[in-house]
């Protein structure tokens, strides 16, 4: 019986079933891709949505008459006697100040009184003042112009989150309120601008979210990054030279080797519970303070480091090292003159990877008390490491957690401050990749 020859460039069933299955399968990697990217978009277009006009804030514009008669009756100008007046001695001079703009530019609002016109401006508005004159005593007696914050609820207005329906349905606000605030924008006296503050400004209460800001949030962040980066990267480096180039291969090495590993996927949260009992209740560093957050960061940060270290000397040739030792260099020149510079960028990249991920740590933080409300701003460096502060992640939680709806755009905003951090870390990693790679 005469043997059928088959021809390679006939496609039989088989031949068809793999051809088919291989299209099969790009496709689904295709909608694999495509459904990544989708909800990327969406999440991005979520959060800009709702955090871009944090960036915006709305003020009033007062002229402010600095009343000797109440804030120094005696008239010594001594700053302990002034200090004696609280906030409410300076919440009269802004409502009289705004009944005067308001009388001068004829806007009387129907069925408001001189109070409800100054519940438009934010109730942060005093303790501005009082820290100004606080500085400078001197300026009691003259008139000075001011940008206040307006209220929670007239940003809102202008923003999209509030109605003239729900202002009817608002404690807070009323729609007579409103209509002077769009009188007050007509003549100029309340504009939108950039809002600065929202960088600078510490966090602030539950009633005044308008005043809310990631100063004191950026600060400790900062303060625990650069104490992961001077703990973090020479350990992770070192020990990842020694296990690399100089330890034998043994059970021992071995061991190390395989809780490194167990060490990178240990949940962030075991970390915190680490801090807390060891740093705070054993140790005895206070709550709240960046040198405990910057360690427990460290800690969950170095197996990272080490695992891209240890792959980036890995990726050097062995020649390297044998065209070394050939010339007569020791084992510890030929690694720091030569393989340590070639595995730089892989370090590099991995030690901003590690950092990045620690900025965006919130499970660790929460354990060892940086939710906590801060108000005033950590010192500079080293007492400012043992004082309280929080972080950018813990910020965005703290505020996700409260009622008003301006801190919701509050924390987007904040979540997009967290990100072109993070971007910009990564952009760093390229960067210095590209600076530094060498081809062989």
């Amino acid at each position: 019986m005469p043997v059928e020859k088959k021809s390679i460039l006939t496609v039989d069933e088989r031949t068809r079933r793999r051809n088919q299955a291989e299209v099969r399968f790009r496709m689904w990697g295709k909608a694999a891709v495509t459904f990544g990217i989708v909800a990327l978009i969406g999440l991005l277009v979520s959060i800009m949505s709702n955090g871009l006009s944090s960036f915006q804030q709305t003020y009033v514009t007062l002229d402010i008459y600095l009343d000797p008669a109440k804030l120094d009756k005696a008239g010594s100008r001594d700053p302990a006697e002034i200090a004696k007046v609280s906030t409410f001695g300076y919440a009269p001079l802004i409502e009289q100040a705004m009944a005067k703009k308001i009388e001068e530019k004829g806007l009387a609002g129907e069925g408001l009184t001189a109070k409800d016109a100054a519940q438009l401006i934010s109730k942060e508005a005093p303790a501005d003042l009082r820290r100004f004159v606080l500085a400078d005593p001197s300026v009691i007696g003259q008139t000075y112009p001011f940008d206040f914050l307006a209220g929670g609820r007239i940003d809102g207005y202008y923003k999209g989150r509030v109605t003239m329906e729900s202002a009817k349905l608002d404690r807070n606000v009323s729609p007579e309120q409103l209509v002077l605030a769009d009188k007050l924008k007509e003549a100029g006296i309340l504009v939108t601008k950039f809002n600065w503050a929202f960088f600078t400004a510490p966090d602030a209460s539950d009633t005044r979210p308008e005043a809310a800001g990631l100063g004191v949030a950026i600060i400790g962040s900062a303060y625990m990054m650069l104490i992961v980066l001077v703990l973090s990267l020479p350990l992770g480096v070192a020990t990842s030279i020694y296990l690399e180039e100089f330890a034998p291969q043994n059970w021992f090495t071995d061991l190390i080797e395989v809780n490194i590993a167990n060490l990178a996927a240990v949940p962030s949260i075991v970390f915190g519970i680490l801090g807390l009992a060891v740093l705070i209740n054993f140790v005895g560093l206070p709550q709240s303070a960046p040198v405990v957050g910057g360690l427990v960061l460290t800690l969950m940060t170095l197996p990272t480091i080490i695992i891209a270290t240890r792959s980036a000397l890995k990726a050097v040739p062995p020649s390297i090292r044998d065209a070394a030792l050939g010339v007569g260099a020791s084992k510890m020149q030929s690694i720091f003159h030569h393989v340590l510079p070639l595995a730089m960028p892989g370090i590099l990249t991995g030690a901003i990877i590690g950092l990045a991920r620690a900025l965006g740590e919130t499970a660790p933080l929460l354990l060892i008390g940086m939710v906590a409300f801060v108000r005033e701003y950590p010192a500079g460096p080293p007492d400012g490491f043992f004082q309280p502060a929080s972080a950018l992640p813990v910020q965005v939680y703290n505020w996700t957690q409260r009622g008003d709806p301006a801190f919701v755009e509050r924390a987007s905003g904040a979540i997009i401050v967290l990100l072109v951090f993070l971007i910009l870390m990564n952009l760093i990693a390229i960067i210095l990749r590209r600076r530094f790679e060498r081809r062989w």
